[in-house]
């Protein structure tokens, strides 16, 4: 056995180790590490700025790029934030030993379906300080023990949020090794981490199409697909026209690094002639650059040709994609085409046409008359989220607390026998 397998190993043996212990916690005392997490994020403020500005400083002279800048970032108003998704985390009931079904056989046998932890779980991520507090902390809610291997652009804000966790287990007499972090940052230690399928249960990986590829490609364990957020912005010909400029501008430009963000603009061609060089107007103000097809070009000149590539792409800059579609199933059908099932949103003031688009259009998120940027476990009142899956299969959506669990039947009898 090679020196980097025995010590993924021992890190998931720990981490197992420490989930058949957290599994078995009670609503109150989960509820009380938390507490105490908030504490000591209020408390270590100041030194969780100050390792987060030397990674700041690191991806500046590695040229990383300013929307991932700005994700890295944390400030006061940012740390805060962070003890605040932890309190409303508190808030949310526990996720563990729910009753889902309960039903008495004729054969005298009583059957219950009850929530339970998963066990360990594995996440991966890339420049997100705030996903290593959030899936740290839904992680302890929701009775899972969890390994994060953050990308090495984050790593000091990482090991200083875990340090935290840990602590916060430590106080209360519990197994640290429910929250671990990898600190080795080599292909070859995360590929073997991918292997461990004897201790890991599931994988979280948060990044681009890249890192799902690399994950999926290489491991046999169950994966959360979190892809890349290409969400488009559909103004159909009924729309309001302040509300599609309003709705828009906020999609794509207030935050421009976030998964939610609109990449790609639709417009009615009964429309565009009127309503495009008003969002032109909005987003050229704000440096947006603007790709179109030849029709947005025929009609506005301070658009710039837009290629096949870019109705595929998730910018995270100031770049959005547009094209002017004949009607609304050419709308939903270019989604189809391009889109990587994330959220998509139509603008329209008629019902029968937002309905036809909401059935029919299957991504994980659709919207009615609303910014993309919505598309948040938070805005959804389920609490902070591990990401928004994409696929279909046992999570899709924002990945909360309710996500992060599975299920097992309890079958009650008093000498039942099957005939």
């Amino acid at each position: 056995m090679s020196d980097i397998k025995r010590r993924v190993e021992k890190i998931c043996q720990d981490a197992k180790k420490a989930s058949l212990s957290i599994a078995n916690f009670d609503s109150n005392l989960k509820d009380q590490v938390l507490l105490e997490v908030v504490k000591l994020i209020k408390k270590n403020a100041e030194k969780i700025i100050k390792a987060n500005q030397r990674d700041v400083k690191a991806a500046k002279e590695n040229n990383l790029d300013p929307a991932k800048i700005d994700r890295l970032t944390l400030d006061e108003k940012r740390v805060a934030a962070l003890a605040s998704a932890v309190k409303e985390i508190i808030k949310l009931p526990d996720p563990v030993g729910k009753i889902l079904y309960d039903v008495k056989r004729e054969s005298g046998i009583n059957v219950k379906r009850i929530t339970t932890p998963i066990g360990v779980m594995l996440a991966i991520f890339e420049s997100r300080p705030n996903v290593t507090s959030d899936i740290a902390a839904l992680s302890l809610k929701s009775g899972n023990a969890v390994i994060l291997r953050s990308g090495s652009d984050c790593i000091n804000s990482a090991k200083i949020l875990v340090d935290i966790y840990r602590e916060a287990l430590d106080r209360f007499s519990l197994d640290k090794d429910a929250v671990i972090l990898v600190t080795e940052t080599s292909r070859e230690f995360v590929t073997e981490l991918l292997k461990m399928e004897n201790y890991i249960d599931v994988i979280i990986p948060r990044g681009g199409k890249s890192l799902i590829k690399a994950v999926t490609d290489h491991t046999k364990i169950a994966v959360f697909r979190h892809l890349d957020g290409n969400c488009h912005t559909y103004i159909h010909e009924k729309a309001d026209f302040e509300k599609a400029r309003r709705i828009l501008f906020n999609a794509k430009m207030r935050r421009v690094g976030i998964c939610g963000a609109t990449e790609s603009l639709l417009i009615d061609k009964r429309i565009a002639k009127k309503i495009l060089p008003l969002i032109v107007d909005d987003l050229t103000e704000v440096e947006c650059e603007i790709r179109g097809d030849k029709a947005c070009l025929e009609i506005d000149e301070r658009i710039k040709l837009a290629s096949e590539k870019d109705y595929y792409t998730e910018f995270l800059d100031k770049i959005i994609a547009v094209k002017i579609v004949k009607d609304i199933d050419d709308a939903i059908k270019h989604i189809s085409t391009y889109s990587s099932s994330h959220t998509e949103s139509i603008v329209t003031e008629d019902e029968k046409a937002a309905q036809h688009f909401l059935s029919r259009v299957n991504s994980a998120i659709v919207m009615h008359n609303a910014s993309t940027q919505f598309a948040d476990g938070g805005e959804f009142g389920l609490g902070a989220e591990v990401g928004i899956a994409t696929g279909k299969l046992h999570a899709r959506g924002p990945v909360g607390l309710e996500q992060l669990v599975t299920y097992k039947y309890i079958v009650e009898a008093d000498c039942a026998i099957r005939s």
